[in-house]
């Protein structure tokens, strides 16, 4: 199998800068709406790309739990990779593919943790055993094994076994929000002439929006 020729023509849809929703928050909860209406596995995943202080760059792919016009919600351990490069930088980039669909979603913005409520309140809703493991985890360090990680969920498990549901939240865990300054909305086409609709914040009003095509 030669790598290099594996490729898709892309022939589903089309995206046209006079039909799409002129607040890019709109255009992409119509978008979010039909691959969850499509069935997709995991719509809500995306890729989040971070940078650390050198401009080192990393990326993972985590779970939305959250949108609406202040911007899109993510929860992670505040001390892994990502919440260090974000507590040194402050920006990141998100990255929606829906293969399925032929399209993807870029987003761009500054980051910033959500309240300690929004925290709490999401966290209460997670299964208990996801509760634990934020206990038990310490994110993006080394351990010995498995047997050590899953060592550290039973002691954590001993400790709430009396608790019930009222397991707090950890002091190294919670949410953050990107706040877009930059959307583009990709859709695949033939002969790699894709669609590509880009929002960014008018500079002369920061509540508007300039939407313009990008050559693909």
């Amino acid at each position: 199998m030669n790598i290099a020729d594996l490729r898709i023509e892309y022939k589903r849809e089309t995206l046209d800068e006079r039909g799409v929703a002129s607040d890019p928050f709109r255009q992409f909860e119509r978008w979010f709406d039909e691959a969850v209406k499509a069935a997709l596995p995991e719509p809500n995943a995306m890729t989040l790309a971070t940078a650390d202080a050198n401009g080192r760059p990393s990326a993972r792919v985590v779970l939305l739990k959250g949108f609406d016009e202040r911007g899109f919600v993510f929860f992670t351990n505040y001390a892994s990779r990502k919440g260090r490069d974000l507590a040194a930088r402050g920006e990141g980039a998100l990255l929606f593919f829906w293969s399925e669909l032929e399209r993807q979603i870029r987003i761009e913005g500054s980051v910033s943790r959500v309240t300690s409520a929004e925290s709490d309140a999401y966290f209460r809703s997670r299964p208990r055993g996801a509760r634990l493991g934020a206990w038990a985890s310490p994110q993006s360090e080394p351990i010995e094994g498995r047997g050590a990680l899953e060592a550290r969920f039973v002691a954590i498990e001993a400790r709430y076994q009396h608790a019930g549901d009222d397991i707090p939240v950890p002091p190294h865990w919670g949410g953050y929000r990107l706040a877009p300054s930059d959307f583009e909305f990709w859709q695949g086409r033939p002969s790699r002439l894709h669609d590509r609709i880009c929002y960014r914040r008018d500079s002369r009003d920061t509540g508007s929006w300039v939407v313009e095509r990008l050559a693909p």
